[in-house]
């Protein structure tokens, strides 16, 4: 009886670059935008379909998803350690501002201005003077150092707050 002779597989031909048929793989994962093309629509795609965020029905808020989550917990983490090997210190001042320590920093926060959020009410009840969301820290963290540092013996003034 004479032996069946094995069907030969065909392998395809493999171009310097190593893709098959002399054409370079491209895998777009279900993105609509190309990074070259559109930057910011890439990202967005990137970040909401890879489901690191989710969209908030507030403007400018947004979910972070467990993913998203865990790469900030891991660069926190690695950081935090970094920072504390360098006699950092971690600190948190409040996220609330009042009007007249604003006015004091309007030159620092003028292109944040016209999207400063504010409270104006306690549950029902309207607040005497309405208060802002401060829009960065050093609104608040400023005049405390003010009080902190009195002479160069209080210097170097290594803080840290994580956000």
């Amino acid at each position: 009886k004479p032996k069946k002779e094995k069907a030969k597989e065909k392998t395809p031909e493999v171009d310097e670059s190593g893709a098959a048929g002399g054409l370079k793989k491209q895998t777009r994962l279900g993105l609509e935008a190309k990074k070259e093309e559109n930057l910011p629509d890439w990202y967005s795609q990137v970040i909401t379909k890879g489901e690191l965020i989710e969209y908030y029905d507030v403007s400018g808020c947004y979910i972070l998803r467990p993913w998203a989550f865990t790469i900030w917990e891991q660069i926190r983490d690695w950081l935090d350690l970094r920072f504390k090997q360098l006699g950092v210190r971690n600190c948190y001042f409040p996220m609330f501002v009042s009007r007249n320590a604003l006015e004091k920093e309007k030159t620092h926060i003028a292109d944040f201005a016209p999207e400063v959020a504010w409270v104006t009410k306690s549950g029902e009840s309207d607040l005497a003077e309405p208060i802002a969301i401060r829009p960065t820290s050093e609104t608040v963290m400023y005049p405390a150092y003010a009080k902190w540092i009195q002479s160069y013996r209080d210097l170097p003034l290594k803080l840290n707050q994580w956000n």
